[in-house]
């Protein structure tokens, strides 16, 4: 049998639902370029067929860039001296999230480095707040916190809870986000399952140290731990970490791994992410169409925007409104429409079609 109807069979089997091995997921890591845009279109198949054509809008508010973390490849890291810092206050944030209310967005997302400044009672009564004013669906991305914490989180309103794991090797992972372990950030993220949350994990593609065979554990883990949604984006190396200088412009490997996500875990909601329309002036349309159904447009007012300095050359600048109008011309140009519901993972049949 030849590699290219190896490749063929392993798509037709992933498409009608047969799960991948280790060994396969490599295989289709790995495999020749020739076979990536059959790669592309059955995971754009299966995303028509598991979770429609719609495409989620979340509407992201990056509140503080202050972090206690000092992870190698962020410019939010304790380190970054050349940051300039900012806290958002409540009524800022309160105003934001009302912007999101009024672009017809169900779905906001309050993100913030690993800030302790913002307890779990401040949270909470922020979260209240929104809930009570926007009706919005509340996603928190916070990094890791106590049990009891995310606890509180549910019990205050909050929906959804982020926490990309970054990469599957404990080794990388020690290496890359110095003082943390890996198996404390998966502990994270079973307790928000056990607890009721629609989960977020997610890796970074092409970093350092990076193999084949850890972005397959990676993609193992998203499903080990049955999360809801799945946020992969390539490695952008900024200049004021200790990695600035470290090339990646394999967009094509991030949108395997983005494909092989969706086939692998079927129903998931899977982020076009601003990362890959800062590494491609089209990467976000090409995500789209390998297995994303969702675009998270920031309304995190200037000049609070600029400074949450994660990577360089990010996307997604100027007024919301003019964003969003851009956005939606773009999904037109793909055949696709703007969700108007929350936009939660659907439920699945055992023939893997949408209920």
């Amino acid at each position: 049998m030849s590699i290219f109807d190896r490749i063929e069979k392993l798509l037709l089997r992933a498409e009608i639902g047969k799960p991948l091995g280790r060994g396969e997921i490599i295989e289709l890591l790995k495999m020749p370029g020739d076979c990536v845009p059959e790669l592309l279109a059955t995971a754009d198949r299966v995303r028509r067929n598991d979770v429609g054509n719609e495409i989620h809008l979340r509407g992201i508010i990056e509140f503080s860039n202050f972090c206690e973390r000092d992870c190698l490849y962020c410019g939010l890291r304790r380190a970054n001296e050349r940051l300039e810092r900012y806290r958002m206050s409540d009524e800022e944030i309160l105003a934001a999230a009302e912007d999101v209310k009024a672009a017809g967005i169900a779905t906001v997302v309050l993100q913030s480095g690993e800030d302790a400044f913002y307890d779990v009672s401040k949270i909470c009564l922020l979260v209240e707040r929104i809930k009570k004013e926007t009706d919005l669906v509340v996603t928190l991305s916070l990094g890791e916190r106590p049990p009891a914490d995310y606890r509180a989180f549910l019990d205050a309103g909050v929906n959804r809870y982020l926490l990309k794991h970054e990469t599957a090797s404990p080794e990388l992972y020690k290496y890359l986000r110095p003082g943390c372990r890996l198996d404390r950030r998966v502990t994270c993220l079973k307790t928000l399952k056990e607890l009721g949350f629609e989960t977020g994990a997610g890796n970074m593609v092409g970093l350092p140290g990076q193999t084949h065979e850890i972005l397959a554990d990676d993609l193992l883990l998203m499903r080990l731990i049955d999360a809801d949604m799945l946020g992969i984006g390539p490695f952008i190396p900024h200049p004021d970490t200790p990695l600035a200088g470290i090339g990646n412009d394999d967009i094509e490997l991030t949108l395997r791994v983005i494909a092989l996500a969706r086939l692998i875990t079927r129903n998931t909601n899977i982020p076009a992410t601003t990362a890959l329309a800062s590494l491609h002036p089209q990467g976000r349309l090409l995500a789209l169409q390998a297995g994303a159904n969702v675009v998270m447009p920031d309304f995190t007012p200037e000049p609070f925007k600029r400074r949450y300095d994660i990577y360089p050359g990010r996307a997604d600048v100027g007024p919301a409104a003019t964003i969003i109008a851009g956005l939606e011309k773009d999904f037109r140009s793909i055949g696709r429409t703007v969700g108007t519901g929350a936009g939660n993972r659907p439920a699945k049949t055992n023939s893997g079609t949408v209920h």
